[in-house]
Parts: C-alpha cells; structure tokens; sequence
C-alpha cells in the first residue's frame, strides 16, 4: 500500500443506531492481501439504506457501530499484493455488495444468492471502501468509457430487478402489474416496457403515476385515490382475468395480498418487496390450488446478473437520470434520510464524497 492510503483518514458516515448516522473522520481502511482500496465517486441511497438507518441495523450485513451504504462506483485507489495484475491504479469499476463462496450446498445447486457464506460488504458512504478478495475476483467490474459513474453506481439494484424480470419469465405482449413505484418498482417498469410488457402501475402520489407513466406504464393506478386497487387492475385486464404476472415491489402484507388477487389464473406473483419479520399474511390455499398461481419470491442477485446490470447500462436500456433526483454532498447524508423518510418526494440521490 502507498504511504498515502496505509496511515490515512477519510470522511465517512457512521451507523450508531436507530436513526443515527454521523459524519466523521475514520481511519483509511487497511488491505489484506487480496483486497482494493476504491475511491467513491458516486454512492447512491436505497430503501435497504433507509430500512438499516431507521432500525439502526440490519441482521445480515450491519451491527453497529459501522460503515453503511452499498450501490457505488469508484476508482481503484490501492490493492494488496495478491490482486490480479489487471486491476490496476486509477482503473474505473463497479464493485458490487456481496459475492458468493462458490463451495456451499446453495452454490452446488446453482442457487448463489442463497449462499449460506454470503459475504456482503457496506461503507460506500465514504470517502474510500474496502473491496474483500471475493467481491474483487467475481464481482467487481470495470466501467467502459462510455458509461459515466453515475449510471454505472446502479449496477447493484439493477441486478436484483434483471434477476426478478428472468424469474417472472413474461413475454412480449403479456401483461403486467407491478405494486410499488418507489426506484426498484420503476426499474421493473422501465425494463418490462422496453421488452414489450404491457404494464400496470401501482403506487401512490401524483408524481410516481407520472414517473411510471414516463418509463413505460400503460395505466398508473393511484391508490390514495381508489377504494379498491384490485377491481380496478383486473378491469384492466383482458375480461377481468387478471395479469400474467404481479410484482410486489413494497414489502407489506396488505400488498402481497394485493398481488395474489391480482393476478390471473396460471399466471406467476413475484414477491419481491421482504415483509418485516415476524409479519404474516392471509393466504387462500383454493385459490393458490385451484387457480394453479405460481408464487416465486426473488432474494438478492447473482455474478450472472451482476454482468448483465452493467452491459444493460451499456446499452443505454437504463439511465441513472430517470431515476435519481439529486446529488449532495456526504455532508448532507443525514438530512436526506431525514427527508426520505418524510416522502419529500426524493426518489433516489446520489452522494458525491
């Protein structure tokens, strides 16, 4: 490591607890012989963020008091002395928030976002992060020239929608609803609308049925504005039979339920927003039995779609300017989760540190 980044300080936000990050000077972090040192140019917010700040944790990735945030884009700053020769310093890259072992009996069968040693990584709210040896050798990629680091930092949460589009398994010329217009919900409409999709949006406020609209949405249906959200898809459907596919993109047992009757007969529900633990959710077994409704919950993402996210951006199929609001500067983290949680109206804001 250069003198530089080995002895150093940066600024950083520190999770302390429930609804207390700080912004404070930390030590640089220090490599391992596997690892890189990425200087962030672009770290974007999320609901994960926001759900981690408001609960001051989060069981699988966060204790703290720790570093947080995940979705970022960089430039390689430092590595250790075992790093493949082709990663070098100044080189631009996208490294993701977790990589699989590879060995496990999850990743045997195919299944690595169900790894039973997923290494997840956090502290891209931050001047520097530190990359493990895995996430560098499977899951850090470099950016083209072409794409700017602001389109590149959403490579994490695109891929999460790209592996639940390949889950969901629609067609052109099928419909769909997808519940939720907050920035996963819209990736969902803008990638299903691009690929032929009829879609039907579900959500709240005046500005997300206009953001829906504007990515690709057939119909937006507000439901501060319906009394009953699921008359009201299916009459949208041909005869009143329902969506191919439903997509819940909110995490709540009321819009899970929403989801199931919602969709048609044969047709597929991709519950793809977590409930809280310990929720529960009325389910009618005849109707998952006698309607053959195929439910496939869609956790997290894999190397496969981590690669597809970015050649997606490639591609120009997704631009970060239809998604993220604002920039500010690291400063101003605090204050924006203060906002997001009052639905100012923020989608998604990109922190510059």
């Amino acid at each position: 490591m250069t003198s530089e980044t080995s002895n150093g300080h940066m600024i950083a936000a520190v999770l302390y607890g429930r609804e207390d990050v700080k912004i404070e000077s930390v030590d640089i972090p220090r490599l391992q012989e596997e690892d890189v040192l990425v200087r962030v140019r672009v770290a974007l917010t999320c609901g994960t963020d926001l759900k981690t700040w408001k609960q001051g944790f989060h069981a699988r990735m966060i204790q703290p008091p720790a570093l947080f945030g995940h979705e970022l884009s960089g430039v390689v700053e430092d590595k250790g002395s075992g790093v493949n020769g082709n990663i070098r310093a100044g080189m631009r890259v996208v490294p993701s928030n977790s990589a699989p072992c590879n060995v496990c009996f999850y990743c045997r069968k195919g299944q690595p976002n169900l790894c039973e040693d997923l290494l997840f990584n956090n502290g891209a709210y931050a001047e520097y992060i530190r990359i493990p040896g895995r996430i560098v050798r499977q899951n850090m990629l470099e950016i083209p020239e072409s794409v700017s680091f602001l389109d590149a930092a959403m490579v994490e949460p695109l891929a999460c929608v790209l592996r639940g589009v390949h889950e969901t398994a629609l067609g052109a010329g099928d419909t769909a609803v997808v519940i939720g217009c907050g920035p996963i919900g819209l990736k969902f409409i803008r990638i299903l609308s691009s690929r032929q999709v009829r879609v039907i949006a579900v959500g709240k406020r005046p500005s997300q049925m206009r953001a829906a609209e504007r990515l690709g949405a057939t119909a937006a249906i507000d439901v501060e504005r319906t009394d009953d959200p699921v008359k009201q898809v299916r009459q949208l459907t041909e005869a009143a039979r329902g969506a191919d596919a439903v997509i819940e993109a909110v995490g709540q047992p009321g819009t899970w339920e929403w989801a199931l009757a919602m969709v048609r007969k044969g047709g597929i529900v991709n519950l793809f927003g977590g409930c809280p633990r310990g929720t529960e959710v009325k389910v009618d077994p005849s109707l998952l039995h006698y309607s053959e409704i195929t439910i496939r919950p869609t956790f997290h993402h894999t190397p496969r779609f981590i690669r597809e996210a970015l050649d997606t951006i490639v591609r120009g199929e997704i631009r970060a300017s239809d998604f993220i609001t604002g920039q500010v500067p690291l400063a101003e983290l605090p204050n924006v989760f203060r906002d997001m949680k009052d639905r100012h109206g923020e989608l998604k804001m990109a922190v510059i540190p």
